[in-house]
């Protein structure tokens, strides 16, 4: 694996900088509230059992203890560096720690550029080549220190208490604020995180190295990151994967879903915010699970902890309230999930436990009937677990908060008790709110390590779709992707029209011959300029045909009356070639190119398909519905090139389009094949032309009948700049 060498090293660096010999505060003050006081703080409460040496020139005495002047004076060589001096000062004081044998620093200060003004884009340029001159493994700048509970290395400026130790959830992200209010929840739940590392603007470390060193730490189970920005995607994806070999799922919450959120992250620490689609188009075979909320993240940590992922998406459940039934209805309409009518013998089964007649559903509302003893409720839950339709078995009940629930408590270890010795399926508890917990609680469900709490329904339900995607979406690299002979003197010519500043669309004649190129179909077509040569290339095509203006300014030529189909003849040829320059004229428009003279390709279904270039993860691969259903349905899908045909086919199937292609309600099948081909091509193209290509629209691409091929009828490829512009925050 090409990158295997760049995540030794991560590896190592994460390792100095989370398990230091001794830690120098660099900038120590004892100014009530300061950042250095609350870092040496937090180091003596949490029982580092290294030195802890203050630095700084203006003090020989601090915190009770003696106050060095440089890092060089130090009894011992300087292990990792707390660095809280003003930015100006942070580089040389690397420099200082590094020639004095430091191996690690976590930089605290800020204004290196996250408001993207001139003088700290400078300190960064400053920061970014003493970390490299260096060799120092650094997190921040501007971040609120970590908490390695291995080492118990806490240098969190945060003064609230916290249990610190080894534990299997492994956090870390580019918000010390939104990593120490989920720490704090996970805390609650009694879900134990034994590393916080708030990355900031990563101009050292980054999230990337982190997840390559998690996936390699026994006790971490999960890895939970907040991401602004991937500043160097090749190696978040090769430490996904490494995380994925290691079967650790990676759970992120991204910011930059939305416009305003993209907005947000470009004037905060991440320098770019790609779009959610091509994130996920990216990461997700990777085994990555991206989250919208950070509850969403609590509890499917819940679930992943404690309850194997089920193996498909029909579930069961019990609840104690006809209400709650309904309310567990409701949420699984909201996902892919259902509750499936129950198999004959095990309605059969409840009907004799409860003492009913046919009056058995799926939610079960067992009420106080399935109450009535534990070995009731036990046969009912077996009874479920063994139902063929079901995957996965939800409880309704909560933890205790408190003593005397000794019937729930006993259900409670009855339920484990089964799970560890019979069960088949997922089993997780489900309650009808979110709530807090107690020391009470928490100790309680310590001793039922094997069933997940889950809390309200709407959240359970997402917690368990998001698992079950994770597995569905997780895949092998694709296959090597053999590559037939292209003319390379053809796309070189073609990709010499980029401008050197800014992006170029090709003319639809040019943008098909690049298509061809790569063995897409286009059908018989010539570009004409005078209504006596569009009549002589019909004859030579075949009436009917297409007629369509050719412009690079017109991006939607049906709307201005630019296209004219299902001309039989030259004086329907010549009528027509006459009302799209009259509806030119009447817009103020020029003639163009000229006009494109086409085949007329009838029947099949129409697809959108296409590259985006997205500003963040690079390339992606589209396919959707084409034509008018783009644009009122987005119905689209998107994969990370390359492309094999087997993935191909999953990216197809995730569209709604694609019932359309497999014959819908009795209509003739479609070439999928031929759709399959074109986005293997696509993916072919992304590769070659990577840095070259800004998009690539196909659209329609039409799937024609079964073993008759497919043809883009229409395409735009738009081509990159020569010299892209460095983003204002450049990565290190």
């Amino acid at each position: 694996m090409t990158d295997a060498p760049d995540l030794e090293r991560a590896q190592r660096q994460v390792a100095a900088l989370t398990s230091p010999r001794n830690v120098a505060i660099v900038g120590a003050s004892d100014r009530p509230a300061s950042w250095a006081m609350r870092v040496w703080q937090s180091l003596g409460r949490h029982g580092f059992d290294g030195a802890v040496y203050p630095v700084n020139p203006g003090r020989s005495e601090i915190w009770g203890g003696r106050c060095y002047a440089d890092l060089k004076s130090l009894p011992e060589p300087p292990d990792h560096l707390a660095i809280l001096v003003p930015a100006p000062g942070v580089a040389a004081a690397l420099r200082e720690g590094a020639a004095a044998g430091a191996r690690s620093a976590t930089v605290f200060s800020s204004g290196f550029g996250e408001a993207s003004d001139p003088a700290g884009l400078e300190r960064r340029r400053e920061l970014a080549a003493a970390i490299a001159e260096t060799g120092l493994a650094v997190s921040g700048p501007n971040c609120m220190g970590n908490i390695c509970g291995r080492s118990k290395l806490v240098t969190l400026t945060d003064t609230r208490s916290m249990r610190v130790g080894p534990g299997p959830v492994a956090m870390a992200g580019q918000s010390g604020g939104v990593m120490l209010f989920t720490h704090s929840v996970l805390e609650e739940r009694g879900l134990g995180a034994g590393y916080l590392i708030t990355s900031g603007n990563e101009v050292g470390l980054s999230v990337a190295d982190y997840i390559a060193f998690f996936a390699a730490e026994p006790e971490v189970k999960i890895i939970l990151c907040y991401i602004e920005a991937v500043a160097d995607v090749a190696k978040f994806k090769a430490a996904c994967r490494l995380a994925q070999q290691a079967g650790k799922p990676v759970i992120v919450h991204k910011l930059g879903q939305s416009a305003a959120g993209q907005a947000a992250a470009l004037a905060h620490t991440g320098s770019l915010a790609g779009s959610a689609e091509a994130f996920d188009a990216v990461t997700a075979e990777l085994g990555v699970i991206r989250v919208a909320t950070l509850d969403d993240a609590v509890e499917l940590i819940e679930l992943l902890l404690h309850t194997k992922t089920p193996k498909g998406r029909r579930l069961g459940a019990i609840t104690l309230s006809g209400a709650y039934r309904g309310l567990l209805l409701d949420a699984a309409g909201q996902t892919g999930l259902a509750f499936p009518p129950l198999a004959p013998e095990t309605e059969a089964k409840l009907n004799v436990l409860l003492s009913v007649g046919s009056l058995v559903s799926n939610p079960l509302d067992g009420g106080f009937g399935v109450l009535s003893s534990e070995a009731t409720y036990l046969a009912c839950v077996e009874a479920l677990d063994r139902d063929p339709n079901i995957d996965m078995l939800l409880l309704q009940e909560e933890l205790p908060r408190a003593p005397g629930g000794e019937r729930t408590e006993a259900y409670l270890r009855g339920v484990e008790h089964y799970v560890t010795s019979r069960a088949e399926k997922p089993i997780a508890f489900v309650s009808v709110l979110s709530h807090s917990h107690s020391d009470y609680s928490r100790a309680l469900r310590a001793g039922l390590p094997h069933v997940s709490f889950l809390h309200e329904s709407t959240k359970a339900l997402r917690a368990i779709d998001l698992a079950v995607r994770r597995v569905e979406r997780s895949a092998p690299a694709a296959a090597a992707v053999p590559r037939h002979a292209v003319d390379r003197v053809a796309i070189e010519r073609l990709m010499a029209q980029a401008r050197v500043d800014a992006p170029v669309a090709l003319g639809e004649a040019q943008s098909k011959e690049l298509l061809r190129l790569y063995g897409i179909a286009t059908p018989r077509e010539a570009l004409v300029t005078s209504p006596s040569e569009a009549a002589r290339e019909a004859a030579a095509i075949g009436y009917p045909v297409v007629l369509k203006i050719v412009a690079s300014s017109i991006a939607h030529k049906s709307d201005i009356g630019g296209v004219e189909l299902g001309l039989r003849g030259e004086a329907e040829l010549l009528a027509g070639y006459d009302r799209i320059l009259g509806n030119l004229r009447a817009r103020g428009l020029g003639a163009g190119d000229g006009m494109l003279v086409c085949q007329q390709i009838s029947g099949g279904v129409e697809l959108a398909l296409g590259l985006h270039c997205d500003p963040e993860m690079g390339l992606v691969v589209m396919a959707g519905g084409g034509g008018l259903l783009l644009e009122l349905m987005k119905d689209v899908a998107f994969a990370s090139p390359p492309l094999d045909r087997d993935k191909a086919r999953v990216l197809l199937a995730r569209t709604r389009v694609s019932r359309l292609l497999d014959g819908y309600r009795g209509a003739p099948r479609c070439d999928i094949d031929a759709a399959v081909d074109a986005l293997v091509a696509l993916g072919r193209i992304a590769l070659d032309l990577e840095g070259k290509i800004e998009s690539i629209d196909i659209n329609p691409f039409v799937a024609l009948p079964e073993r008759q091929g497919g043809m883009a009828l229409d395409a735009l490829v738009v081509l990159g700049p020569r010299v892209r512009r460095a983003s204002s925050a450049p990565p290190p």
